[in-house]
């Protein structure tokens, strides 16, 4: 998948400026397509050049002019193939910490001890980010009350497997940590 449609996707939010959507990359889809905003801005301009989503410039006083992007009926149409298709593949981990963990054994356990902690850290801070953004789409309701009654039920959902995964990130630092632990009083 290219990240056109992850692009389409996010503007069915509504309107938005690049800047917007590179936040909206950083908080919502980052969990499971990240891209930069230099990315974002390549992919933005060969959507427009392909009709897929219209542009329109919004003067500003004090600041330069800022484009904002919608999504157009071409680029829904697109969209909603491109999500009735199965994915080409299945989902592969390319994680370099993980490469890391493989060729540990004779690394200084201080280090990968550290570098352990340091990605639970992160884990962490992104299930706080990610609970954050959850209670804003909540915005009071209930989770039973959101999925029932909101018309984009979507973007909760992937919110939810970025939760998972992370709290699973969280369980599998512990365990690790552990490991290195009783090894180091064994050993």
């Amino acid at each position: 998948m290219s990240l056109k449609y992850a692009v389409l996707a996010a503007l069915l939010e509504g309107e938005a400026s690049g800047y917007e959507l590179a936040k909206t990359f950083d908080v919502s889809l980052a969990n499971f397509w990240p891209a930069t905003p230099q990315q974002l801005y390549r992919e933005l301009e060969r959507l427009a050049r392909d009709g897929l989503i219209e542009a329109r410039v919004v003067q500003q006083e004090r600041r330069p002019n800022k484009r904002m992007f919608t999504l157009t009926e071409a680029g829904r149409r697109d969209l909603d193939t491109f999500a009735a298709q199965p994915p080409r593949r299945p989902t592969a981990v390319r994680d370099e910490f993980l490469i890391k963990i493989q060729a540990m054994d004779g690394t200084d356990p201080a280090v990968i001890r550290e570098l352990v902690e340091e990605r639970r850290s992160w884990a962490r801070g992104k299930l706080d980010r990610y609970e954050r953004v959850r209670l804003r789409l909540l915005d009071g309701r209930t989770e039973d009350e959101y999925l029932r009654d909101d018309e984009r039920i979507g973007p909760y959902l992937t919110l939810l497997a970025g939760i998972t995964f992370e709290e699973e990130n969280l369980r599998w630092c512990d365990r690790v940590l552990a490991v290195l632990s009783r090894r180091v009083r064994l050993g």
